[in-house]
């Protein structure tokens, strides 16, 4: 069986390997705080079925609540450890929903499917180089993760982060990478991948394929003019710079709500 990947805009996406459905970072809203989506419809309400459900880190549109209150019960929930601890809500949308939880740290993986079945999925969290706080919920630091997705093939899910020598040894072999590109924002901080700083991470990680995800969707409200490139070109830049840096990769550059079966072969 392959792998198929959908983007449903920002750092939403479904991985299907295996028979099973693993979905990360949801969020389903039209705005949030300050931020408006501004590409894309919303996703449908299939966009929620998932058999479980990849948390990269705390930040309010990586870990949205009332996103996760659309999961049906019963779906798995794999969080940063110390999560639940640090976000109230977490706690509230899991138990109002039956969503049991797993806490991960780096390194550390559980597995995804029924107990005992061959086509089941491994999930192990990887380090990622963001910060993983949620304020304004006190002191706690919660790591933020990236998560390899093992089956059929190897599939990268990095959430935020920004290069770091490590990251081909933490990550490991892969077929298939979901990097971000860019941001929310005109101006993207620490701890984060722009289009040429992706193009790198694929190169060092040499997938098969890369899917851009994390740019093109949400945008502040009234900073509709200030440096609008950022919003619109980091998709078609990754994929321009990775065919200059990283050829060997197969780019799949997604509409929102988009599906693709990834290269997944050398």
């Amino acid at each position: 069986m392959s792998v198929k990947v959908t983007w449903w805009g920002h750092a939403t996406v479904t991985v299907e390997d295996s028979g099973v459905r693993v979905l990360t970072d949801p969020l389903f809203v039209a705005r949030l705080a300050h931020l408006r989506r501004r590409r894309g419809a919303l996703p449908p309400p299939e966009a929620a079925h998932a058999d479980a459900v990849l948390i990269s880190h705390l930040h309010a549109d990586h870990l949205h609540p009332a996103s996760l209150a659309r999961l049906a019960p019963g779906t798995r929930l794999i969080v940063p450890y110390g999560a639940p601890a640090a976000v109230p809500g977490l706690r509230k949308v899991a138990a109002a929903r039956g969503l049991p939880v797993s806490e991960l740290r780096p390194g550390q993986e559980c597995r995804i499917g029924p107990p005992r079945d061959a086509a089941a999925l491994t999930v192990r969290a990887v380090p990622a180089a963001h910060d993983g706080r949620r304020l304004p919920y006190g002191p706690h630091r919660v790591p933020a993760l990236g998560y390899v997705i093992s089956g059929t093939a190897r599939t990268y899910f990095a959430g935020d982060t920004g290069l770091f020598p490590e990251l081909p040894d933490e990550v490991g072999p892969c077929e298939v990478a979901l990097l971000p590109v860019g941001g929310w924002g005109p101006f993207l901080g620490h701890g984060h991948l722009d289009a040429r700083r992706a193009a790198v991470a694929a190169a060092r990680l040499a997938p098969c394929s890369a899917v851009p995800v994390h740019y093109g969707t949400y945008w502040p409200i009234g900073l509709d003019a200030v440096r609008p490139h950022e919003f619109h070109a980091p998709g078609q830049e990754f994929e321009r710079q990775a065919g200059l840096l990283a050829p060997e990769v197969t780019v799949h550059r997604l509409g929102h709500g988009e599906s693709v079966h990834p290269r997944t072969t050398r």
